[in-house]
């Protein structure tokens, strides 16, 4: 028997520590917070989209960060595998479009308790409101822990501490000092999944609309690297919603002056049907003003900047609108610009990208390859994916490859 303390009660802590008793060791939960899962309770606005219901292949094109590192862990333990481990559980799963897996109930707490009811009746012990605040090593092998109120001897210890996205939940970064202690390489952690503040004020005048069916570009130094279809809106800050959250996943770790977001509004026609449409709309509402004729194709808030970008006036007749001006409307059309002046912050973030450099870690087990019985889970590590329930995925497949490792 191992005596094993996991450092962290969310996600990946409660798994791995599950998987650690299940194999006959001796497991102490160290959790800082009151209470178990603080970060899953406001995963998915409350409901926890816990998992993707997809095969390893397609899960790991959602990947951003180091997706070849965890293949082996999400093939070992893959979303179908959560799937029948919390529905084992006593939890009711639901899936709905895009795969996305809920709780039932929408209740995020459901989660959180099948996970704590797994490790109680394993015999594990928690010890909240206790921090961490140092890992003791010996010739480069674990040899215990130091607390807020204690020193402890363990054979094993998994760092499962998160990254520094919603510091209110306790991320604070704390496994990063762990880490390091330990002789580890940290890469720059930057927030991910996060809204993006825009230059300029037009996005003031759009607060509140959302975009539904855009496709969205990422050009980098003019050129195209990536595009998302789907749903967005704009803030008071600039934008956010899920194809933006997923587009900031792409770009966080590149200078953002080089970078710019295209809007396609009418991605469903190609130019030349766009402009049959225009010429078509042109033609019923040729005796009215421009900015009355583009009702029907544009959200109302938009207009009047799509029509400044063009330099045309709102009151212009359609019928003195030059074939210039129209192929002019139909470029912004397609390809509303938009530059990004910062990322939002890590209390806004999803998650973390950047943490514990993947290269000294050991793909199948999590142990660290610098010191012996010192392991890293979840989202400490440099490991990060799209929305949709790919994050939560890596936090369970790598808290499960730790623990499953440490055999009685």
């Amino acid at each position: 028997m191992e005596n094993v303390a996991v450092v962290g009660a969310g996600a990946a802590g409660l798994m791995a520590a599950f998987c650690a008793a299940r194999n006959g060791n001796k497991v102490t939960v160290f959790e800082k917070n009151e209470k178990c899962g603080k970060k899953i309770y406001i995963t998915g606005k409350g409901r926890c989209n816990l998992t993707h219901d997809c095969m390893p292949d397609e899960f790991l094109s959602n990947v951003v960060s180091n997706p070849k590192f965890l293949t082996g862990a999400i093939y070992n333990f893959s979303p179908q595998d959560t799937i029948a481990f919390f529905e084992n559980g006593g939890l009711k799963l639901k899936t709905e479009r895009g795969a996305r897996v809920f709780p039932a109930s929408d209740k995020a707490s459901d989660v959180t308790k099948c996970l704590e009811k797994y490790c109680l009746n394993e015999g594990v012990s928690f010890r909240f409101c206790e921090k961490v605040v140092k890992i003791t090593i010996l010739n480069s092998t674990i040899s215990g822990i130091i607390t807020t109120k204690g020193k402890y001897s363990f054979d094993k210890v998994i760092v499962c501490t998160g990254g520094l996205s919603y510091p209110s939940t306790g991320s604070t970064g704390d496994g990063y000092g762990f880490a390091e202690s330990a002789g580890h390489k940290i890469n720059e952690s930057v927030p991910a999944l996060c809204g993006l503040n825009l230059c300029g004020s037009f996005y003031k005048k759009l607060q509140g609309l959302t975009l539904k069916n855009v496709n969205l570009s990422i050009y980098v130094n003019e050129k195209k690297c990536k595009e998302f279809f789907g749903e967005m809106l704009f803030t008071h800050f600039g934008v956010s919603g899920p194809i933006i959250l997923s587009a900031s996943s792409c770009i966080n770790r590149l200078a953002l002056k080089s970078v710019k977001l295209s809007l396609d509004l009418k991605p469903a026609l190609t130019a030349e049907q766009l402009d049959a449409r225009l010429l078509r709309d042109f033609e019923i509402y040729k005796n009215k003003e421009l900015a009355n004729c583009l009702k029907e194709l544009l959200p109302n808030s938009m207009i009047s900047e799509v029509l400044c970008r063009a330099h045309i006036s709102r009151d212009k007749k359609v019928n003195s609108v030059t074939k210039s001006e129209r192929q002019t409307l139909l470029t912004i059309i397609k390809n509303f610009d938009m530059i990004i002046s910062s990322l939002r912050g890590f209390d806004e973030a999803i998650v973390t990208a950047g943490g514990v450099c993947v290269g000294e870690i050991n793909p199948k087990t999590m142990e660290s390859k610098l010191v012996k019985g010192l392991y890293f889970c979840g989202e400490v590590l440099d490991l990060d994916a799209f929305t949709g329930g790919f994050n939560l995925q890596i936090a369970f497949s790598t808290g499960y490859a730790a623990g499953n490792s440490i055999k009685d």
